[in-house]
């Protein structure tokens, strides 16, 4: 049965909220009192385990309800969140600085404000099993870096905001040849999405570069926290 209709920060989604946030905090607290990584690192395997089962169900449940080519227009994980689950997946099972990196400045520049303002929308709220994976995806990925950054030590290495910036724009050109080719509307390059979110306030094209702009302006302000912890260390 479809749940009801999601309601922006209703009792579920602030529910939801406060539990990736105590996820984040709690993996990342634990992982920095431990005297060894070896907790951290298996407790990052764990998180990728279920980000990755998580996905694997959706794209089945996708399969099950939407031919195949309503399936390829909809439920392909071409979003940026989509892609930040498998690469916080691997980064917590075997850790690459280069997929840490993007990992990082898409996970919390874009994820955190995925959860803040869902995409879900009518059939799709609380208890609904959409509402779930939502949630479970957006909330463990940005646990997931979250623990990588402060509970296993990653850092982004110099040149990455040049990197991320360069990757996420070739990324969102070959996305909207995707989008051409299938009729689709991933990374919502050709419509702002159903849900409630104050970042499209501007019509299409034009909120396209102005997100593209915001972009690079949270993925500098994502430096700021290392910039800091630089600057005290010396």
């Amino acid at each position: 049965m479809p749940g009801p209709h999601f309601r922006q920060f209703g009792p579920p989604h602030l529910a939801a909220i406060a539990l990736a946030a105590a996820l984040a905090a709690g993996l990342t607290f634990w992982a920095r009192r431990s005297r060894s990584r070896a907790p951290a690192r298996w407790a990052g395997r764990a998180l990728a385990v279920v980000l990755l089962a998580n996905e694997a169900i959706y794209l089945l449940r996708g399969l099950q309800v939407a031919p195949l080519p309503e399936f390829a227009r909809h439920f392909l994980p071409l979003h940026i969140c989509g892609v930040a689950v498998f690469l916080t997946a691997w980064v917590l099972l075997r850790p690459n600085p280069y997929a840490y990196e993007i990992a990082y400045f898409w996970g919390l520049g874009g994820t955190v404000q995925a959860i803040l303002t869902p995409s879900l929308t009518a059939g799709e709220g609380f208890p609904s099993y959409w509402f779930f994976t939502f949630f479970i995806a957006h909330g463990g990925t940005v646990a997931g870096v979250v623990l990588a950054t402060w509970g296993l030590g990653l850092r982004p290495a110099r040149g990455a905001v040049v990197r991320v910036v360069v990757v996420s724009n070739l990324y969102m050109l070959a996305v909207a040849g995707i989008n051409a080719l299938l009729g689709a509307n991933y990374m919502f390059l050709c419509a702002p999405p159903a849900g409630a979110t104050p970042l499209f306030f501007l019509p299409w094209p034009w909120y396209i570069a102005f997100l593209d702009l915001l972009g690079v302006a949270i993925v500098l302000l994502l430096c700021l926290p290392f910039a800091i912890e630089k600057r005290l260390r010396a």
